[in-house]
């Protein structure tokens, strides 16, 4: 099984209306229906910034909201799996990246 990085980009983040305990329990479902497949649950993400070639500091532009890392077949089969993440719900979208153990 490979691994994949999933990055949670973008999406609403909810106002004084947002039920977080429906959005938690949306999260918690997901990755319990995945079972061993979760490698890491990963974190959300907060304020960033990034350092440019000439070593300059930079604001970030990406608007990466959190990651996990899942194991998965194929990309085929984490693209598959990436489609029921509750972050889909909140219009935001998964990019999938396979890792590759070098260390």
């Amino acid at each position: 099984m490979a691994k994949y990085l999933f990055v949670y980009v973008g999406g609403d983040q909810g106002s004084e209306d947002t039920d977080y305990s429906a959005v938690t329990n949306a999260w918690i479902t997901w990755f319990g229906g995945l079972g061993d497949a979760v490698l890491d649950p990963g974190n959300p993400a907060g304020a960033s910034s990034a350092v440019a070639s000439d070593g300059s500091i930079i604001g970030a532009t990406s608007g990466v909201g959190g990651y996990s890392v899942i194991s998965a077949p194929s990309l085929t089969a984490a693209l598959e799996i990436a489609k029921g993440c509750p972050h889909l719900d909140a219009n935001g979208t998964v990019e999938v990246y396979e890792t590759f153990d070098v260390m």
